[in-house]
């Protein structure tokens, strides 16, 4: 396994400092009250006295509830400065479907905002076990079917839409505009994928390598998969399995970010080259000393913050901005 760069590890000693333990050996109530990645993060900011940019800390929020395929669902809409009306992007965030929430992932939403000048609707969904597979894609892509029919209410712009997800949420963003494109909603311009979840082998190159890394190892997503799916079967749906799709093709132009250190690595590199061989324009990084849940550490780790220029560049260039 490769090693973390000097500000990636100084994140992970800090995440074993705060008490965080091995994703899969605790319950689902215990893992979600347990300090996540981002809350290192934050402590390394503090720690060294680090400010966000001015432009991150100047977007404004507004929290409020929605209706998701089965009863409300919150969302947070991340506003940048100006005057509007902006792009959008729809914003899922990680956690295997079972952990985390739109608190975990505000620095991400934040830094895409701040740096697309795009309103970002980071729109939460139902999580297991309490609600298995398929909720949160049923949820998804209602989130995203009232953003398009609400955006003049928030000053967005249905026009210039984007859909950008992590880990969890990158599996939830493709089939977003693989729904979109079958029941011929509203396009989105560009989808920016990070570390998507988007196979089902486990025994791909980069499980291998890093089946004990942090944050996310092979016994946390054995874990996750127990705890969304009623059998493991399902594993094979076609939603979380994108990269045995042979429907790919109509996709928009697609950025895949992906993290050295990091079991999802290899399927990331894998649906890049599938959707490429599909006739989708994408383009894939893979971020070197780095692991999953780098994306939103802009501030203390240097891979992110250019994976969030990546990701940026990406999104403006589809806006037309």
């Amino acid at each position: 396994m490769a090693q973390p760069a000097p500000e990636m590890k100084a994140v992970l000693d800090k995440l074993t400092e705060l008490g965080a333990k091995p994703i899969g050996t605790q319950s689902v109530e215990e893992t979600r009250k347990g300090p996540t990645p981002a809350d290192a993060a934050m402590a390394v900011m503090k720690d060294k006295s680090i400010q966000p940019d001015a432009t991150v800390a100047a977007v404004k929020t507004k929290d409020m509830m929605i209706p998701g395929a089965a009863g409300e669902i919150p969302i947070r809409i991340y506003t940048p400065e100006g005057t509007g009306p902006f792009p959008i992007v729809v914003y899922f965030h990680g956690g295997g479907w079972v952990i985390a929430d739109i608190d975990t992932y505000d620095a991400s939403a934040r830094g895409i905002a701040a740096g697309a000048k795009a309103i970002v609707v980071s729109a939460d969904y139902r999580h297991a076990p309490e609600h298995k597979f398929p909720a949160a894609h049923e949820d998804a892509n209602a989130a995203y079917k009232w953003v398009v029919e609400n955006s003049g209410s928030f000053n967005g712009d249905a026009t210039k839409i984007a859909l950008v997800g992590e880990s969890a949420g990158g599996n939830l963003a493709a089939n977003v505009a693989i729904a979109a494109r079958d029941q011929k909603l509203t396009a989105p311009l560009a989808e920016v994928l990070v570390y998507p979840v988007a196979g089902k082998d486990m025994m791909t190159p980069s499980y291998v390598e890093n089946a004990n890394a942090m944050p996310l190892s092979k016994q946390a997503m054995e874990w996750f998969v127990s705890n969304v799916f009623t059998s493991k079967d399902q594993a094979a749906d076609p939603r979380l399995d994108l990269i045995n799709r042979t429907d790919l093709a109509g996709l928009p132009p697609t950025t895949i970010i992906n993290a050295q250190i990091d079991p999802l690595r290899s399927e990331g590199e894998m649906l890049a080259e599938k959707m490429k061989a599909a006739g989708v324009t994408t383009q894939q990084k893979t971020y070197d000393g780095v692991t999953h849940e780098f994306f939103g550490m802009a501030a203390v780790v240097p891979q992110a913050k250019e994976a969030t220029a990546m990701a940026v560049a990406a999104l403006t260039k589809a806006f037309g901005n």
